[in-house]
């Protein structure tokens, strides 16, 4: 913003010197050619007054070359005086034949032997004169008896100009350099309160931590802002905090109660009617279903309420790790869990989110494949060939992590609702909480990535998680920070 406010500072002001300065430059340079000018009009009258009182008193001879002379070694230039038929009478440096029998015939001579003054002037391209000669009749009473043509150096002309020029251009510069300086100050001043309102939100969005800014800086609607900012931050942080306090209370108050359930239910079991017994089981598995619907209610609100970083994940890895450690329970069901793909990289995730995704799909897989059927892990570079998804994240390359199953799979608008909370297909086995799905997407959301239901090549369901992919890092990239566990998720089953 500093930036910005300094730059807007130094264009108005050049805009304002070049408006300013470029007229007064050419003011000057046509104020100094029409001085020399006139001054060189001065003596060139001069002279022909006196050429005419030594012609009419007949000492033109004697006095006239002396006068040349001296007028061209006083003005630094030539003076030419010629009678009424062109011919040389007096000049201030030495002539060849052929310029003394050309002198009638130029320009300036010829028209003051006609009477007419004349002045040849010629200017550069910022108005500085380059070239100058005079040229004067000399009159007895109303009678031409020669001319009088003077030239005179613009060299120092020139040089005056330039140096006004250079001036103007230095003046300017040292405008700007103050202009620079105060315009830095006051751009410091403005910005000040909007760096810390920066600094503050960006500590609140990363950590959660409210930092009051200072009220007291920078304009009236900056202040107000900061106030503002100040209200809103308070509010979340209220809000924040008692949601803190709903989770850990929460999750002592209704474990507690839903374990002692459980257990004067078992403990009833020798005490019940052997025709009651299918009630006490289904009662049982109620509490079962109810407990895991709570560990996920808890495990959505904790993530929820802080937004873990995102670090590098090592997919394959993870899904070898979790493909053994379900394979013994998928062999007791009769179902067969293949590991495929050849994706060999890191991708970025919440801590412990990939583990959690792949726990909450295999399980929800196991449950609907039916006895010899195969579910499949297989993670794979994104082809661009493929559908879009529909809230695509913004990322250099990205890799898709698909579980298929083959079981009874779901239609088009049973996998749109999939992700809903508590949601649940109506030929779902029975024991799912419908919170699985929910916080599969919640976890791939907080990846920079997106969930998405499939239909699967052979009937069942392609259940695809699409993270951001790292690149593979240099020989002086920095070592891997390790993952941390997952603390705001907890693995349900749907």
């Amino acid at each position: 913003m500093t930036r910005r406010l300094l730059l807007s500072y130094l264009t108005l002001a050049a805009l304002v010197l070049l408006c300013l300065e470029i007229p007064l430059g050419f003011v000057y340079s046509r104020g100094e050619r029409e001085r020399v000018t006139n001054a060189a009009k001065d003596e060139a009258e001069s002279v022909s007054a006196f050429a005419s009182l030594s012609l009419s008193a007949g000492t033109a001879a004697r006095d006239l070359p002396e006068r040349a002379a001296h007028c061209a070694e006083r003005i630094g230039g030539m003076v030419l005086i010629v009678d009424r038929s062109g011919a040389l009478l007096a000049s201030s440096h030495p002539l060849s034949e052929r310029e003394e029998r050309e002198l009638a015939s130029r320009p300036g001579i010829a028209a003051a032997l006609r009477g007419v003054a004349t002045a040849d002037v010629r200017t550069s391209t910022i108005g500085g004169v380059e070239y100058l000669a005079v040229a004067t009749p000399v009159r007895h009473g109303a009678e031409d008896q020669g001319a009088v043509r003077i030239t005179v150096p613009t060299r120092m002309v020139h040089e005056r100009v330039h140096h006004v020029w250079l001036l103007l251009a230095l003046g300017g510069l040292a405008v700007l350099a103050a202009v620079a300086v105060v315009g830095f100050a006051i751009a410091r001043w403005t910005g000040r309160p909007i760096r810390e309102l920066e600094r503050a939100t960006n500590e609140l969005a990363v950590g959660g931590t409210v930092v009051p800014v200072p009220i007291t800086k920078g304009p009236p609607e900056v202040r107000s802002l900061a106030a503002t900012f100040n209200r809103t931050a308070a509010r979340l942080e209220h809000l924040l905090a008692s949601q803190r306090a709903f989770a850990g209370e929460a999750s002592h108050q209704l474990k507690t109660p839903l374990a002692a359930l459980r257990l004067r239910l078992e403990n009833l079991e020798n005490d019940i009617a052997l025709n009651a017994r299918g009630s006490l089981t289904a009662a049982l598995t109620e509490t079962d279903r109810l407990a895991r619907m709570v560990e996920g209610l808890l495990a959505m609100a904790r993530l929820d309420e802080s937004a873990a970083e995102r670090e590098r994940v090592d997919l394959a890895g993870v899904c070898a790790e979790r493909h053994r450690a379900w394979t013994p329970l998928y062999e007791r069901h009769g179902v067969h869990l293949a590991l495929a793909g050849d994706f060999a990289g890191e991708v970025l995730a919440v801590p412990g989110a990939v583990e959690q995704i792949l726990d909450n799909l295999l399980s929800n897989a196991l449950r609907v494949s039916p006895p010899g059927s195969t579910v499949s892990v297989d993670p794979r570079r994104h082809s661009p060939h493929e559908r879009r998804f529909h809230h695509r994240p913004s990322g250099p390359a990205w890799v898709e992590l698909h579980v298929m199953d083959e079981g009874p799979g779901m239609t088009e608008e049973q996998r749109r609702r999939a992700f809903d909370r508590f949601w649940r297909a109506p030929d779902a086995p029975k024991g799912g909480t419908g919170l699985g799905l929910a916080l599969v997407q919640r976890l791939a959301h907080a990846s920079g990535g997106e969930a998405v239901l499939r239909r699967a090549p052979r009937g069942g369901l392609d259940a695809v998680i699409r993270l951001p992919a790292v690149g593979r890092p240099g020989p002086g990239a920095p070592a891997q920070r390790p993952a941390r566990p997952l603390q705001t998720a907890t693995r349900i089953r749907a």
